[in-house]
């Protein structure tokens, strides 16, 4: 499956941002897929997962802000960000695994997924 992010740009702190991940190939419906970001100088993070069943998981900076869902026909997972903050700036990159209940979950993320698309930068001015 190939990954395509898209739908970022600039924003003020305190508005919203939909961010897509797109795929190619068939059965996107049976893909964990999850949001992650990296903000300059610091390591690449856990944000957002949901698994073929609908189920969502956030780490803890982006709950009640930020809701990940999926549109199975149109093979898309999306991001909304509500109450940005500039500490939300970063490149957002969307990455899946088949949904066999053996991706890494530990510590309040998930780790190690096999596809990766390019990411999609969304800034968040003060």
């Amino acid at each position: 499956v190939q990954l395509q992010a898209s739908g970022g740009g600039s924003v003020q702190a305190g508005g919203s941002l939909r961010i897509s991940c797109t795929a190619s190939g068939r059965h996107f419906s049976n893909y964990l897929t999850g949001w992650f970001r990296q903000a300059p100088g610091k390591e690449r993070e856990f944000v957002a997962a949901i698994n073929s069943k609908r189920a969502t998981v956030y780490v803890d900076s982006v709950k009640g802000r930020f809701t990940v869902s999926r549109d199975n026909a149109e093979n898309t997972v999306y991001l909304q960000m509500n109450s940005l903050k500039p500490e939300d700036t970063a490149v957002y990159y969307c990455a899946a695994s088949w949904d066999d209940g053996k991706s890494a979950y530990f510590g309040g993320a998930y780790h190690n997924l096999d596809y990766w698309g390019k990411g999609t930068q969304v800034t968040v001015s003060s």
